[in-house]
């Protein structure tokens, strides 16, 4: 487990993907590496298959090519998948960079329905790794409550972490920008809605 000062200008890379269509072979992955909640640094980017299982690989290898490597300090995921149902393993994701990883959900998960709708798409294998992850926890921010799993950290240093770098919603910043960045570019115009 990393031990981290949680310091304002913490180097945090906050990772969502793209729009896709049904039949798309793959889709946008984009990062932002931002100075807490204040500043963006810079942006990287990677594509993964749509319903794939190459999420987790593909995230390994864009952070630790990444010149910002060595800055970083932590890394958020919007939700533990992306692309559909490429599930982020995100014990692999923190041993494999050295990094923790924070996952940010906006609503309590239905892992019912989720274990159903894997199963009806024939990968039901894949929730495995959806229990792996760990407990859900609760955060209650100036902007709202947000949900959160993580690996490689302690949930009291994953909450500050949160909190520090939620300056503008619930949604950390982050998270919020990779997210605006992807849609704008696969949707041709950014989405609010994270």
């Amino acid at each position: 487990m990393t031990l981290l000062n949680v310091k304002p200008e913490i180097r945090i890379l906050g990772i969502d993907d793209g729009h896709f269509l049904k039949g798309d072979r793959d889709a946008l992955i984009v990062g932002t590496i931002f100075r807490g909640g204040d500043g963006m640094d810079g942006v990287i980017s990677t594509k993964v298959l749509v319903d794939g299982n190459d999420g987790t690989q593909k995230l390994i290898d864009l952070v630790n090519k990444s010149r910002h490597l060595g800055q970083l300090r932590c890394i958020m995921l919007n939700g533990i998948a992306v692309a559909g149902f490429n599930i982020i393993g995100i014990k692999k994701l923190s041993r494999s960079t050295g990094l923790p990883v924070i996952v940010i959900i906006r609503k309590m998960p239905d892992f019912g329905r989720i274990k159903h709708a894997l199963e009806k798409a024939g990968m039901p294998e894949r929730y495995k790794e959806i229990e792996a992850a760990g407990k859900v926890h609760s955060l209650d921010l100036k902007f709202g409550k947000i949900y959160f799993q993580f690996a490689g950290i302690d949930v009291r240093t994953a909450a500050d972490i949160i909190r520090m770098s939620s300056t503008h919603s619930f949604v950390p910043e982050p998270i919020r920008a990779a997210h605006l960045i992807a849609s704008g570019i696969t949707l041709g115009e950014s989405r609010k809605r994270v």
